[in-house]
């Protein structure tokens, strides 16, 4: 999921949320979107918090912040209705 808060946000622009239902599987998407922005865009992020562990990584690109949570803390933290004014972005072939 992507939400533009372009019009509601001073820090950033945009969040992308996503979930896993494994640590390694969180690690592995945090991992393949520092690589894919890195070599194909020559963006690497202005900070990384926390781990497969906590069961929730951020990555931050300044305008925009990728999320990455396993499943169950993405329920539990609803990033989606405590920014809820925020448009969501269709992206094509991406699904919620």
């Amino acid at each position: 999921m992507v939400l533009d808060l372009r019009g509601i946000s001073t820090f950033t622009d945009f969040f992308v949320i996503c979930s896993g239902t494994s640590e390694p599987q969180l690690k592995a998407i945090a991992g393949e979107i520092e690589v894919r922005l890195r070599e194909e865009n020559s963006v690497r992020p202005a900070a990384v918090d926390g781990f497969p562990a906590s069961q929730w990584i951020v990555l931050d690109y300044l305008q925009v912040i990728v999320h990455i949570f396993h499943a169950e803390k993405r329920d539990f933290y609803a990033l989606e209705d405590l920014w809820s004014d925020a448009p969501r972005l269709t992206i094509p072939g991406v699904t919620d």
